[in-house]
């Protein structure tokens, strides 16, 4: 008799599976067994194939009439776990996070969030709909392996992020990167690097994070660290020098960061390190510079102009679609104010009781809210408001409308005023990443997290899901899609669960078409016919509201 006989084996939290096609024969009264071959490396659709026809093999033609002993199921969702791996290994962030089960549960935390911005009992929960266990060989795990694997993460990215900086970079030597922060505002007040500060989500009462991320020319991101909420922007950029020559080994960097990042004080840390760079002055700075003579305002144009002075090198440039927006911006303020004007004078006419002193201080308010009152004011005159416009400082505070500065201690010989130029504006790809990272597709918040540890971790993982969307973006850029939109519709392809004898034997996956078919051909993915069998078990330890039931 030939037989397949499979065995399975578990080891480091992985199962191994064995397949022998075997005969069965009596020797001298004894049962004797031999390998015919290994058949493990076939797939679990040619090893249920070889079992039916072993099954049949005396009646070939009772084949046509097995759908007694096959039957169809639904599988899981294939499409957007299948893509995104593929990504993830295109960019070497599978690799970076290693083969260890540790390594897997952190890889489905970065592609579940790509899919669904999870928690980590989403994630759980989304692996029960997605063929994560099958596609990246993960055994059974709950929301309590997640939250150590934040853990494990924590410990281990400045190796991860090392290994994906070596992996992009093995071949520069002179290199470029694009830094700024953001802050993020916590719901509660438990979080281990919540405080108060600067808030640019504009959530008054509400304690935050302030979160550095730095990218490469490309706006690829390099790393990612999450400091307390009432850190200043300008002392987070020390430990960035700090990692790029010793973490990463860069000798020949250009740092560029906004105006409110480089100061005088990073200037003299960024030189200590033998780096160069970017960034833009203030309004007082260039104020300075014009009283010193070392510019003069008519410099300014919409064309390149540049001026060295002991060194240090400034580019000059008015935007004048910039200055159109302010002064359009001020007439909006002026007629704002004249409206209110206007209305509390119809109230002074109708209610001759009413107090003029109460109406000016109104007005006055809206005034200083709207910052103009250096050049707009306001005053009575029997009963009734009058604004009064002093165009002298109007034009005095409007005679910089549009006009920025550049600076760098970059040699004409490394770098153009054209290049310096294009290079600063570069830094719109670190506020997209935000921008998508925050509120966008991927969302860091809401943090479900006290830890300070587990916080950095999970900033980590938006950084590396924010890696896979960008990548899909490009892949997908000539596709009327949206990179949320297209992960969206990946989702909807499922396997057929193929079940033998009433046992799952595997997972067959369907021909993608129309749309779906484009966006596996633009991301250059192939998707496999069927996938194999896994015993993992993923679920959660904790059970939904009653109140979440009856909805």
């Amino acid at each position: 008799m030939t037989y397949i006989d499979t065995a399975r084996k578990k080891k480091n939290g992985k199962v191994y599976e064995r397949h022998l096609l075997r005969r069965a024969y009596r020797e001298g009264g004894k049962i004797m067994r031999e390998t015919v071959a290994n058949i493990s490396s076939c797939t679990l659709g040619e090893i249920a194939a070889i079992k039916l026809a072993l099954r049949y093999k005396h009646d070939l033609s009772a084949l046509c009439s097995i759908k007694d002993t096959v039957s169809l199921g639904l599988g899981k969702s294939v499409g957007a776990v299948y893509v995104l791996y593929q990504m993830a290994k295109r960019l070497g962030i599978e690799a970076a996070l290693g083969g260890t089960n540790e390594g897997k549960l952190a890889l489905w935390q970065v592609i579940s969030r790509a899919i669904n911005k999870s928690s980590r009992l989403g994630a759980v929960r989304l692996a029960g709909e997605h063929a994560c266990s099958e596609i990246l060989g993960l055994s059974g795990f709950n929301e309590d392996n997640l939250y150590k694997n934040l853990d494990w993460l924590n410990d281990h990215q400045s190796i991860i992020e090392k290994r994906l900086f070596k992996n992009r970079n093995s071949h520069s030597e002179t290199q470029l990167f694009l830094y700024d922060v953001t802050s993020s505002y916590l719901e509660g007040d438990k979080n281990e690097l919540s405080d108060w500060g600067y808030n640019r989500d504009k959530k008054h009462g509400k304690k935050q994070i302030v979160i550095g991320l730095m990218c490469d020319a490309d706006g690829i991101p390099v790393s990612v660290e999450v400091f307390p909420g009432n850190t200043g922007d300008l002392s987070t950029l020390s430990s960035q020098i700090q990692k790029l020559s010793e973490r990463f080994g860069c000798s020949k960097v250009t740092m560029v960061g906004d105006r409110g990042m480089i100061k005088s004080t990073q200037i003299e840390a960024i030189k200590e390190a033998g780096f160069h760079y970017i960034t833009a002055i203030s309004k007082p700075e260039i104020e300075g510079l014009v009283k010193r003579g070392v510019i003069q305002l008519d410099l300014f144009d919409d064309k390149l102009v540049e001026v060295e002075e002991q060194g240090v090198r400034y580019v000059l440039r008015r935007n004048p679609v910039r200055a159109a927006e302010l002064a359009d911006n001020r007439l909006d303020k002026r007629s704002s104010i004249e409206r209110l004007i206007e209305q509390k004078n119809e109230y002074l006419a109708e209610h001759t009781g009413a107090s003029v002193e109460i109406a000016l201080r109104d007005v006055n308010a809206k005034i200083k809210k709207l910052l103009v009152s250096k050049w707009l004011k306001v005053f009575s005159k029997d009963r009734e408001l009058f604004i009064e416009i002093d165009n002298e400082t109007l034009v005095h505070e409007s005679r910089y409308d549009g006009c920025y500065v550049l600076k760098t201690d970059l040699s004409r010989e490394k770098a153009s005023k054209e290049l310096i130029h294009d290079r600063y504006k570069d830094l719109a790809q670190v506020e997209q990443a935000f921008r998508t990272m925050k509120t966008a597709h991927l969302e860091v918040r809401p943090v479900h997290l006290r830890l300070a540890e587990r916080t950095r971790a999970h900033v980590f993982v938006v950084m590396l899901a924010y890696m896979l969307t960008l990548e899909l973006k490009k892949c997908w850029q000539d596709l009327n899609v949206t990179v949320e939109e297209g992960i969206a519709n990946l989702t909807r392809v499922c396997g057929t669960e193929i079940l033998l004898d009433g046992v799952f034997c595997c997972q067959k996956i369907p021909e993608p078409t129309g749309l779906v078919k484009e966006l596996f051909d633009s991301a250059n993915v192939i998707i496999p016919e069927v996938l194999p069998k896994m015993n993992a078990k993923v679920t959660t330890k904790k059970r939904l509201q009653k109140s979440r039931l009856n909805h």
